[in-house]
């Protein structure tokens, strides 16, 4: 009789805020491009799963991953040091809140004695190099004492011009935490709640998912393991390739199902197994 373990022992944690999320990729579009810096980041971005869940050792559905390795002349690729660049909506950089470093002109703005002078160049700064929500620049802009009036005003207006689209990073957001990452969408629904984007555009941007997708992500991700895991018990096995389905948002039944069927693949003895639970 194998051993059931609860669900909740691999409840999906919620993705913190601000340095050090982890977030695979490079910087996405720059501001002043509309939807287009939201298409490029979501092509450019997550590439690859540190990891190592991501099938082919790259990002789910395709893509190389860009690693260490040597020169042809035989010396390390890449530099001692080597900054990481933050990924698409990621805040990196300043300390106080979480934008990249300030040129000169912007540290001009954001010296000004006019708070509306100084929340578009704080705004400005953070959205050049990744899109960024509403409420990611309004505790930016509160952070740096900006009135909430002024802030308001400001970000609405940024609206209007379309240097902020909620909508547009959203349906970003999942695509390339899909395909990079292999998230499913209760995962994704999380990540897009903590970074403020209101329920209805979570609703539409994760209902570019359906079941049959995530499915077939969710055997990708399960195949790309499971190697790792011979030579454990069968019941070891299943605890941790369904955990790290669990972890990345997947359902209890569908998780079970998909690693049961693999390891049936692979002629292991799955009776006493059900989708029910272990």
């Amino acid at each position: 009789m194998t051993r059931r373990t609860d669900w909740a022992e691999y409840a999906y944690p919620i993705a913190p805020e601000g340095p050090g999320q982890g977030y695979d990729g490079r910087d996405g579009g720059s501001a002043g491009h509309g939807d287009n810096a939201y298409d490029t980041a979501a092509h450019d971005g997550f590439q690859g799963d540190p990891d190592g869940d991501a099938p082919g050792g790259a990002s789910v559905g395709g893509g190389s991953r860009r690693g260490g390795g040597r020169r042809a002349d035989g010396g390390p690729r890449g530099g001692r040091g080597r900054r990481r660049r933050g990924g698409f909506g990621e805040a990196s950089g300043d300390p106080q809140d979480g934008g990249a470093p300030a040129s000169s002109r912007a540290e001009k703005g954001e010296s000004s004695g006019d708070p509306a002078e100084r929340a578009r160049a704080i705004c400005l700064r953070l959205l050049t190099g990744t899109p960024r929500t509403r409420k990611q620049l309004a505790d930016a802009l509160r952070k740096r004492e900006i009135p909430d009036d002024v802030a308001d005003e400001v970000l609405t207006r940024f609206e209007e011009v379309g240097l902020i689209n909620d909508s547009a990073f959203a349906g970003a957001w999942v695509e390339s935490r899909h395909h990079g990452r292999g998230l499913a969408r209760r995962a994704l629904a999380q990540e897009l709640r903590t970074k403020g984007v209101d329920s209805t555009l979570i609703d539409e941007a994760v209902g570019q998912l359906d079941s049959e997708q995530e499915e077939t992500t969710a055997r990708e991700l399960v195949a790309r393991k499971l190697r790792s895991t011979r030579g454990l018990d069968r019941d070891k096995r299943l605890r941790r390739l369904a955990g790290m389905l669990a972890r990345k948002g997947y359902p209890e039944g569908m998780a079970l199902r998909v690693v049961r069927q693999a390891l049936e693949e692979e002629g292991e003895d799955t009776e006493g197994l059900d989708d029910a639970g272990y």
